[in-house]
């Protein structure tokens, strides 16, 4: 597949003040994209845009819950005033929360839905007209490996996350008659600010001791697979040997995550 130039695309990215999201922003502003980057902390957007005011690329911000509709349909309409248009959709947005299903409080399922899938989906649905008339569009969900392989402790936001999965494989179908591609990015353990901003915390597993890769080189990554039309990427090498091994004995994946239970 031909190559995606990021220079001079159109981007929309959610999630944009923190973490994956922000380094993803002055990636794809370094390599000279306009981008609209929205997230809830104003503050944070302003630092953002400010940083990259040097970069070749620009960036405009929209503040606001993603899980609004208002805030949604504000980020698409910014996108049409100041791009004409949009290129490329990044959902990123997500929230997570720690404990076992047992203690959870009952909200807490939804709220994790709420921003990690169903806004995701409505903001996609919202970006389709203008996607249709991008330079060669895509949508980047920005998923999980929870989203291959659910473990304890997190059982609300790995179903969000195979929800993703799934909902991705669906529109990419879908959307290969309007040239759009998909892409989704399963991160592993990634240095955010993702554990120290969870909605409940009430337990949590005594994993073993790994090291996480930063959110710059997820972000590196992610803008390399978006140039390349890529369907996929797991930017996480102990995450594709967790992927790999569940795909081979999920039975023995089943045995082995009981010990975190």
């Amino acid at each position: 597949m031909a190559r995606r130039e990021i220079k001079g695309s159109r981007v929309l990215i959610t999630g944009a003040s923190s973490g994956i999201g922000r380094a993803a922003a002055l990636e794809l502003a370094r390599g000279g994209a306009k981008l609209v980057a929205v997230a809830r902390r104003e503050d944070r957007l302003k630092q953002l845009k400010e940083e990259a005011a040097g970069m070749e690329g620009r960036i405009e911000t929209v503040a606001g819950d993603i899980t609004e509709p208002g805030c949604r349909q504000r980020a698409i309409d910014a996108a049409a005033m100041h791009y004409g248009g949009l290129d490329i959709l990044i959902n990123n947005a997500g929230v997570g929360a720690m404990g076992l299903f047992e203690h959870a409080d009952p909200a807490r399922v939804r709220r994790v839905f709420e921003v990690n899938f169903f806004a995701l989906v409505e903001l996609t649905r919202l970006a389709l007209p203008l996607l249709k008339k991008g330079e060669r569009p895509m949508v980047v969900n920005v998923s999980s490996i929870l989203g291959h392989r659910a473990v304890p402790h997190s059982s609300e936001y790995s179903a969000s996350k195979f929800a993703v999965q799934g909902f991705s494989e669906a529109i990419r179908a879908e959307f290969a008659r309007h040239k759009i591609d998909v892409l989704v990015v399963s991160p592993g353990t990634t240095e955010t600010e993702f554990f120290d901003s969870v909605l409940e915390r009430t337990g949590e597993p005594a994993w073993p001791k790994h090291t996480p890769v930063s959110s710059e080189e997820v972000a590196r990554r992610m803008v390399e697979a978006i140039r390349r039309g890529k369907h996929e990427i797991i930017p996480y090498f102990p995450g594709k040997i967790l992927c790999w091994l569940n795909r081979l004995s999920p039975g023995l994946m089943d045995r082995y995550m009981k010990r975190f239970a």
